[in-house]
């Protein structure tokens, strides 16, 4: 375009030398000329101020030339404002979210398998970096003495009697009971236990072993024996009344002495006390470190594993997961009507909160963009058109030159 604008200029200088050189042989060269002349002028007129705008004509410093790197910080304001004020006003951005459907979109995007499968990719991806970064020896210090902070910060003796409350809720621990004496009882049916408490108590009574006459009078293992039988018996019974009668008075004796116990862990200074010292042995116990720090590494490793695998089992269940979630909303007309009112309502705060960061971003982006970078772009973009005023410049110069000429020589008679 460059090239015909001025192959035009170049004609219509040939065509003014041509006409001036033949005007003597006839008048109508005249009109040529006229013409020629002021198409010259069109062309000329046209080049400086198109050019004007980028740089200056000839590499002179004339005055208002180069007006877009003269003014490119107010051009980057002036755009800013622009693009905020017609594209990002808060009436124009809610008509466009209100007509969007986001939950109605998100839910159609998630159903199909390929797009719920490129998510899991990507989180996949997101979470192999995350693993990997977990083995940084800086990460771990961190985690740990995060973890290790957290932990002081328990009061053990406290939480253990609310895990304590939380278990008897409701009598819970009644039932606990019943497991643990009907345990108890099986294991006193046990014959090789009840020779043990046999023997047990046959050593209480050794004075009953003793000489008569030269032989060797053991009464000791018998009176075990008729013991442990009578123990069993009985501690059998109790079991089976306990079992029996939900109101027995050693389940009471059981609910007061737990109750007694809650109560001591919430707010006994001396358990809370003890607490805090069992909570700072653990802490610094080296085995109790390496057991933690060994647990770590087997769950990065796994995590690790499971990642990097072709058929990651949470890869799988990522892409279920987020086919399930959009098949969910896209039954749900009252859920995605729920996130649409959610994003309308937070909409107007985003926008009116990030618009003027948006808005000095863009003004600060063209100030600095590099001045001979930007008018080769918007040349690119732009000039070919402005070339055509150029060419109009010539054509429609030649012509207001010819319709000059003619009007002078009508006047002149």
């Amino acid at each position: 375009m460059k090239a015909l604008a001025l192959g035009l200029l170049l004609l219509a200088a040939a065509l003014y030398a041509l006409a001036t050189h033949l005007l003597v042989l006839h008048p109508a060269w005249g009109y040529l000329a006229a013409f020629a002349e002021a198409a010259m002028v069109g062309a000329i007129a046209d080049w400086f101020a198109v050019t004007a705008l980028f740089r200056h004509p000839l590499g002179l410093p004339i005055p208002h030339t180069a007006i877009i790197p003269r003014k490119q910080a107010r051009l980057g304001r002036n755009l800013a404002d622009f693009i905020c004020t017609h594209f990002l006003a808060t009436p124009q951005v809610m008509a466009k979210l209100e007509a969007f459907d986001a939950a109605g979109r998100l839910a159609s995007w998630l159903s199909q398998p390929a797009n719920a499968e490129a998510v899991g990719r990507q989180l996949v991806g997101v979470a192999r970096y995350g693993i990997g970064a977990l083995r940084d020896e800086r990460v771990r210090q961190f985690i740990q003495r995060t973890a290790t902070a957290k932990l002081r910060e328990v009061d053990l003796a406290c939480v253990g009697g609310q895990l304590l409350d939380m278990l008897t809720h409701q009598r819970r621990h009644q039932a606990m009971l019943d497991e643990v004496l009907a345990r108890l009882d099986e294991l006193l049916q046990d014959e090789a236990v009840q020779q043990r408490i046999a023997a047990g108590l046959s050593s209480e009574f050794s004075a009953l072993r003793f000489r008569l006459f030269g032989k060797d009078i053991g009464l000791d293992e018998k009176a075990g024996q008729w013991s442990a039988d009578k123990v069993v018996r009985r501690v059998s019974a109790l079991i089976g009344e306990i079992s029996r009668d939900s109101q027995h008075e050693l389940r009471g004796k059981f609910d007061a002495c737990v109750a007694g116990l809650i109560g001591k862990l919430k707010d006994d200074p001396d358990f809370r006390l003890k607490g805090e010292q069992i909570r700072e042995q653990l802490l610094a116990h080296p085995a109790v470190a390496g057991y933690l720090r060994k647990l770590w590494d087997d769950l990065v490793d796994w995590l690790q594993a499971d990642l990097t695998d072709a058929d990651s089992t949470i890869r799988r269940r990522l892409i279920r997961l987020c086919r399930r979630l959009g098949e969910a909303l896209a039954a749900d007309e009252a859920m995605r009507r729920w996130l649409n009112d959610q994003l309308l309502e937070v909409a107007p705060t985003l926008v009116e909160r990030h618009r003027e960061d948006i808005r000095r971003y863009i003004a600060e982006r063209v100030e600095k963009w590099n001045s001979d970078e930007l008018v080769a772009q918007l040349e690119h973009n732009v000039g070919k058109d402005l070339q055509f005023i150029r060419i109009n410049g010539t054509l429609v110069g030649g012509l207001v030159g010819l319709v000059l000429h003619a009007v002078t020589r009508l006047l002149a008679g």
